[in-house]
């Protein structure tokens, strides 16, 4: 299947400084997949190490970890020289072995024309553990599970997404257009974006089959929570992680510690949360009570909403009946939760480093504020057909923002400085903000 990040990749590969490339995401998103189908078309030589499957390969790493004794050591074991101009390196599953991170830092000093690759699904919560992280030695990317965009090609819809990312005017699409988006999108929500479901879905077409993929995903999840974390950790990681489906169901999706564990404080759970988002499994949005440039520094990190990785994951962990797809249901359903989630998944995807919601004391709320170049837009989103936009002009007459949008199911459409974009347009946002369609 095609991923957006492979351009990236080719980007990576002709840069004149490139180092050595750490590729991050949760487990399950298709970090190896990539980059085995990027050595294989991109490469010569393709030398893949992975180190969860092969546990014997950390011996090449003990000792000395001089870039040019570990090539050396990589050579005996597969049996064939390696070619400095034209190879890719892989380290896959790289947290397994600590030293093999360090190991990064003498490639970028002391062998720069090797191209290399780690990738690891903890990451996040691994790294620095035994050895020192090799900061500014190595470039990162980050791996999400597969966007709309990249379910519509994996679903051979390239002209229509050509279509859509080639929109110069803000104007409504052709309701047969819309309508065919739009039952895309429901089966997107329902489906996700996680690889392995896919293309089982689309090789069989059996959503019961694709619920068994996902229940494995999340059984795969589970056991990380034990394997990288001592036994308090993970059963407060397990508690958190099954709270959020029931947390998203509420009106009101602010996350409250007391939903996880009665009478729980902040001081509690902290650290689970850091340790979910750095596993890449959540997503936080945190509360804006005065939206100033830059967001960051105006953010109330105590205040906070938390979305699953993957709209798919989330359907599976509420059991939800494949039924729900044909009807139209699913935009509304547990309050509009799957819309939020998939929207913060979308933006992501779409280079949102972090999230932001605004409140008001008068219990407006705006669901997402975004920050462009040198202004804040305010975006909310709406899961029916409602045309109701009183938070969004609350937000107006305090802050006069050039652009106001909404997102929902409601088909393109600009009104003077208000613009509503169909939910299976998010990733047009930025040119939108940015005034590249007018």
């Amino acid at each position: 299947m095609k991923r957006e990040l492979f351009k990236q990749l080719i980007a990576w590969k002709n840069k004149p400084n490139r180092k050595p490339l750490l590729l991050q995401g949760a487990r399950q998103v298709g970090k190896t997949y990539l980059i085995n189908q990027f050595g294989k078309n991109e490469y010569k030589q393709f030398v893949s190490l992975n180190f969860e499957r092969e546990p014997q390969l950390k011996t090449l790493f003990q000792g000395s970890l001089s870039a040019e004794q570990i090539i050396e050591n990589i050579e005996l074991y597969i049996g064939t020289k390696i070619d400095t101009q034209n190879v890719l390196i892989f380290f896959d599953e790289i947290q397994v072995v600590p030293e093999a991170i360090t190991s990064l830092k003498y490639f970028q000093e002391q062998k720069p024309e090797y191209n290399i690759i780690a990738a690891g699904s903890l990451l996040g919560v691994s790294v620095g553990k035994e050895r020192s992280f090799p900061v500014g030695k190595v470039n990162f990317m980050t791996l999400y599970p597969m966007s709309f965009s990249e379910y519509l090609l994996a679903f051979e819809e390239e002209l229509l997404l050509n279509k859509l990312n080639t929109l110069d005017k803000i104007e409504p699409l052709p309701k047969l257009l819309h309508d065919k988006l739009t039952s895309y999108l429901k089966k997107y929500l329902f489906l996700g974006g996680m690889p392995e479901v896919l293309q089982s879905y689309k090789e069989n077409g059996d959503i019961r089959l694709a619920r068994e993929i996902q229940n494995e995903i999340l059984e795969s999840y589970k056991r990380d929570f034990s394997k990288y974390a001592d036994k308090s950790q993970a059963i407060k990681t397990s508690e958190l992680w099954n709270s959020i489906p029931n947390q998203l169901a509420k009106e009101n999706k602010k996350f409250k510690y007391s939903d996880v564990r009665k009478n729980a404080r902040s001081s509690l759970y902290e650290s689970t949360i850091e340790w979910l988002k750095n596993a890449g499994l959540i997503y936080t949005v945190n509360n804006i009570g005065t939206p100033k440039l830059p967001l960051s520094g105006y953010a109330d990190r105590s205040k906070f909403k938390i979305y699953l990785l993957d709209t798919g994951l989330l359907v599976a962990m509420l059991n939800l009946s494949s039924e729900i797809v044909l009807g139209s249901d699913l935009f509304s359903e547990y309050n509009g939760a799957f819309i939020e989630n998939y929207v913060a998944s979308e933006l992501t995807a779409n280079g949102e480093k972090e999230l932001y919601y605004w409140s008001s004391k008068s219990d407006a709320e705006v669901d997402y504020i975004l920050q462009t170049d040198s202004s804040i837009v305010p975006l909310e989103v709406k899961s029916g057909s409602s045309k109701n936009i009183k938070s969004l002009r609350s937000y107006t007459e305090k802050y006069n923002p050039h652009i106001i949008l909404r997102t929902s199911p409601r088909n393109l459409i600009r009104s003077e400085d208000f613009v509503n974009v169909p939910l299976y347009l998010i990733s047009m946002i930025n040119r939108i903000t940015k005034g590249e369609v007018e």
